[in-house]
């Protein structure tokens, strides 16, 4: 009877668990049910979105229009495209234009007779100054077309000015300003911060200029970082004021002389000085903007941005399909594996450099480099393909705002290497760093350590004990070999002699005209000269070849479901840390590193 109870028992609860299961199992089945078709519907509205954008006819570009450049923004190589931003949809905060679509869209316009000027507004440019000289060299071409070019800002940094001092006509608002004193570099020293934490840092290096370390090491600036980055401003500046002297018919002694008094302090004396050519108002440019297309007052200007410009008809690609020259983009911070929107993977390097070189139908390639360099295992690990690929066809390097470091030792595979004047390069050399935690676990928080090993350096290198000199030593070894062989490759990707290269190294930075001159680069000019030279090394007239981009561009409906999904990392962290984002960042790129650094010195901050 007690056998039948017990068996009894167990069945009703059994039933019960099945009844519960059931349950859990259909609620379980609806929600993926529910999930999935909110998937599939989503899908569908986006896929219906996109085919009615894609489908979308090219947009009409009427007769009398004038080019709107909006340049306040940050300028990358390549820029990514959000097709719903005529819309204002999924907002423009920290939006990065291409730079091959601005100038593209220059170069288009001087061609197109719809198109009868520019309209430029670039009060401050988030970009570097290779990159600036692009667009001007860009704009220059554009007015031989005898199309105007209007400018007009409220306020005027010096790299906006730099932009808007050719144009023929210059607005600045009469209560805006001109920043004219000159260029400034500034650098953060954390070694206060490391002594309240007990934390200290071990420097291993090579080269009394490879000064990336002092921020963690020093207070101030040490003097051979201080005399190479007041070298290098002055050559910036140089090529500055010459540009900005032949634009505005001003002498550059009478230039400097301005910055050096602060003479300019308003926009009267902008005026006054013949910076700028007219102090007005946004509607009294657009007055002026109306008499020179024959409008009248009640009319309005077809404006014609730079994302619906590059919707427009344009004439097919020229050359042929199967001779084409291979742009491919090196922009970010050099790294071991995958690389992404803001990092130089080597992995994906040598992935995208393999299917070109075993791609008969490309037959020469642009290295264009926009880098201060990275790890240095990453930079010899690219260093390797691009000499393969040289082997099989011609591989020229063009240098952006900066190739320095394991940017330049990317550059120094390559046949030929072009630069702007005012690119950033060299910084040949090597360092790696560690920091002694012990301290700062000990006095701040109270954690100790202890272990056992089998070897007596088992747990080398170690941050949570003082290292012995043995040990520092042989961590110092491998930063002494690392930089033998960078300047042996160095040298021989250049031609000379490696004690003549050494004394160009140390890990000094120079500008693009320093550099052509003592033979680090071969050639001043931009990505244009760079492919001209790629074409006739692999023997292709003009004409007869096509250029493309690699990697390809990012799909815009792609970013348009990041976008959808979240706010980037960079929003969230000013959202988050405020002025104290850019403090975090440095701590990342800190947590990044790996092995030894072939990094440009500091971060530098031009002004």
């Amino acid at each position: 009877m007690s056998s039948f109870v017990l068996i009894k028992i167990t069945n009703d609860h059994l039933s019960q668990v099945i009844i519960l299961m059931l349950q859990f199992l259909k609620f379980v089945l609806a929600t993926l049910v529910g999930l999935l078709l909110f998937f599939l519907l989503s899908f569908f509205i986006l896929a219906g979105i996109g085919a009615a954008f894609s489908s979308e006819d090219k947009a009409v570009i009427k007769d009398n229009s004038v080019l709107r450049l909006d340049l306040d923004k940050q300028i990358g190589e390549v820029g990514v495209e959000n097709p719903f931003a005529e819309l204002g949809l999924f907002g423009n905060d920290n939006e990065t234009i291409g730079l091959k679509d601005i100038r593209d869209a220059i170069a288009y316009a001087a061609q197109d007779d719809q198109i009868k000027g520019i309209y430029l507004k670039a009060e401050n440019p988030g970009a570097g100054w290779a990159t600036l000289e692009e667009i001007r060299n860009e704009l220059m071409e554009f007015k031989k077309s005898k199309k105007f070019v209007y400018a007009y800002a409220e306020a005027y940094s010096e790299k906006g000015y730099y932009l808007a001092s050719l144009a023929d006509k210059i607005y600045l608002n009469p209560a805006g300003l001109l920043e004219w004193n000159g260029l400034s570099a500034d650098y953060e020293f954390y070694k206060g911060t490391f002594d309240k934490l007990d934390v200290k840092p071990l420097v291993f290096r090579v080269g009394e200029f490879k000064s990336a370390v002092e921020t963690f090491t020093r207070t101030d600036m040490s003097e051979a970082s201080k005399r190479q980055s007041v070298e290098l401003l002055n050559a910036l500046y140089g090529n500055y004021l010459d540009n900005v002297s032949k634009s505005r018919q001003i002498p550059a002694s009478q230039l400097r002389g301005l910055a050096d008094s602060l003479a300019i302090t308003n926009a009267e004396s902008a005026a006054r000085y013949k910076l700028v050519t007219h102090v007005g108002y946004s509607d009294e440019v657009t007055a002026a903007l109306k008499k020179e297309l024959k409008l009248d007052e009640k009319q309005d200007i077809d404006f014609v941005s730079l994302g619906k410009y590059l919707k427009g008809d344009r004439p097919g690609a020229e050359g042929d399909f199967n001779k084409r020259v291979a742009v491919v983009i090196a922009e970010g911070t050099i790294i071991s594996g995958e690389g992404d929107e803001n990092n130089i993977g080597s992995d994906t390097f040598v992935k995208e450099l393999r299917k070109i070189r075993e791609n008969d139908k490309i037959k020469a390639v642009v290295l264009r480099i926009n880098s201060p360099g990275g790890s240095a295992l990453a930079s010899d690990v690219m260093w390797r393909e691009i000499e393969l690929t040289r082997k099989k066809k011609p591989v020229i390097a063009s240098m952006s705002d900066v190739a320095a470091s394991g940017g330049y030792y990317m550059a120094m595979a390559c046949d030929t290497i072009v630069a702007q004047p005012n690119t950033i390069t060299g910084s040949i050399g090597i360092f790696a760093m560690l920091f002694n935690l012990e301290n700062f676990f000990n006095n701040k928080l109270g954690v100790t350590f202890d272990g056992v090993k089998t070897n007596p350096h088992a747990d080398w290198p170690t941050l949570t004990r003082e290292m012995t000199d043995f040990e520092k030593m042989k961590i110092q070894r491998s930063v002494e070999e690392g930089y033998a062989t960078f300047t042996r490759k160095a040298a021989e990707g250049r031609g000379m002699p490696v004690e003549k290269l050494r004394g160009l190294a140390s890990g000094r930075v120079w500008s693009g005209v320093e550099a052509k001159a003592n033979g680090l680069v071969d050639v001043l000019g931009g990505l244009d000269e760079a492919i001209k030279i790629a074409a006739k090394a692999a023997k292709l007239g003009e004409g007869d070849y096509r250029v493309r981009y690699y990697p390809e561009k990012i799909n815009p409906f792609q970013e348009l479901i990041e976008k959808m999904s979240g706010q980037s990392e960079e929003k969230i962290l000013v959202k988050k840390l405020g002025q104290l984002a850019p403090q975090f960042k440095i701590y990342q790129k800190l947590t990044e590193m790996q092995g030894l650094q072939a990094r440009m010195p500091f971060e530098m901050k031009i002004h």
